[in-house]
């Protein structure tokens, strides 16, 4: 999965660090005064269907790519621009996050996101290609926003629970992709055939989080105020480019699965719905190997065998996926949600184990997040030009063995047991 702060929790030996960009430049927003272990439980569980909102939009399209390109005339270049558009969104709009929550308080802001996640979505569904283009990249810059900002408020409502309601928003955000890409070539065939409405409907539930939402925002204690931290020399620090190329490439994988896998399944002959259960397959399976692998990083005196073997998983899967015998896809697929799934944990990992302290590692985050988000969306785009070009995604192997060698190599030297050479500064509010 993809990959935002959505595992910094999970890693108790350094659960201490808060990773997630709000953090660096608010003060510790209050907890929402919860009364009672009903509104807990429902405060819980809006968290949790929030994250479960944050990912149909990239499977949902992926699963409907050859339908779009008859019916909608989108073209080889235009559907490779549709799979990369939402991650570029993911690294563009990440930073406006802390200032939306500044201005307006973490749960308003998440409110905002999910309504307009739902209008996004919603768009989609007009049978019109500017509006496609147009909702896909709204949703991509909510989910972006909803990337950032959920992680701290499982941190804050829930500091003494925050692995377990971790897990549980991790696997939500599985959930959710693995949803979309099993389920909406079903609702199409039970909707008449209607592309539009297989689009459309998942804006249903986008809606109704918010609405669940509401009362936490009735609920909350108003704006945030800013710290004014400031850590110097992030930028400019070696290692902390090895930790953001190998987040932003590690990324680029996991985005060439949720925007391709279904295209590359069907056109090897399996039928669409086939295609996107095995999808959802991996991309639960994801969801374990998150949280198993975080728990393994941490007890080496390093991270580079981890770091390097994951990729190699998670390469030669895609390879068995693209070219070993339909027989045994299954396998294939059940072995690149180990991989995947691995990779992104190990990621999260490396940003909280080479950071010092809570405002570095929220920094480095933050630019692991924007740069690799924005590296990340090269991945599909690639793919979808490579279709175009040879009328087979067979050449695609050559991508995904650089980047899976790009990765490695990144991922070792991030795993070093070293940590980024900056420092924070605090200044005057």
């Amino acid at each position: 999965m993809t990959p935002s702060n959505d595992l910094a929790a999970t890693l108790d030996p350094a659960d201490e660090l808060l990773v997630d960009a709000e953090a660096g430049s608010l003060m510790p927003p209050q907890a929402t005064p919860v009364q009672g272990a009903a509104d807990r439980l429902l405060l819980g569980a809006s968290l949790v269907l929030i994250a479960f909102n944050l990912r149909p939009v990239f499977s949902s399209a992926s699963a409907l790519l050859p339908e779009m390109r008859l019916e909608l005339g989108l073209t080889a270049l235009g559907a490779s621009l549709l799979t990369t558009l939402p991650v570029v969104c993911l690294g563009a709009f990440s930073p406006l996050a802390p200032r939306l929550a500044q201005r307006l308080g973490s749960e308003r802001t998440l409110l905002a996101v999910m309504l307009l996640l739902a209008l996004g979505t919603a768009l989609r569904g007009l049978s019109s290609l500017p509006l496609l283009f147009i909702g896909t990249a709204l949703a991509g810059a909510c989910i972006a926003v909803g990337n950032v900002l959920l992680p701290g408020l499982v941190k804050r409502d829930f500091a003494t629970r925050t692995a377990l309601m971790t897990g549980f928003y991790t696997m939500a955000l599985c959930a959710g992709a693995a949803s979309a890409a099993g389920l909406t070539l079903p609702l199409e065939h039970a909707l008449g055939g209607s592309l539009a409405g297989a689009l459309a409907i998942w804006a249903l539930p986008a809606l109704a989080v918010g609405l669940i939402w509401l009362p936490q925002v009735l609920r909350s204690n108003g704006q945030a105020r800013r710290n004014g931290t400031h850590v110097k020399g992030l930028w400019r620090d070696r290692l902390a480019w090895q930790v953001t190329l190998f987040m932003g490439l590690q990324s680029a994988l996991a985005y060439c699965v949720f925007g391709w896998l279904v295209p590359i399944l069907r056109e090897r002959g399996l039928d669409g719905v086939t295609a996107g259960v095995i999808v959802s397959l991996s991309v639960m399976v994801q969801a374990a190997s998150c949280l198993v692998v975080p728990h393994i990083a941490v007890r080496g005196r390093d991270q580079r065998l981890i770091n390097a073997g994951l990729c190699g998983v998670a390469v030669v899967a895609l390879l068995g996926l693209l070219f070993a015998p339909l027989s045994t896809v299954w396998l294939w697929a059940l072995l690149q949600g180990i991989g995947q799934g691995g990779l992104i944990a190990a990621a999260m990992t490396t940003i909280v184990l080479r950071s010092r302290d809570p405002d570095v590692a929220a920094h480095l985050s933050g630019m692991a997040q924007c740069v690799g988000y924005l590296l990340a969306a090269v991945g599909p785009l690639i793919v979808g030009l490579i279709r175009g070009w040879t009328g087979s995604f067979a050449w695609c192997a050559l991508l995904f063995v650089a980047l899976g060698l790009a990765a490695a190599i990144n991922g070792w030297k991030a795993g070093r047991p070293l940590e980024v050479n900056v420092r924070a500064i605090e200044t005057a509010s």
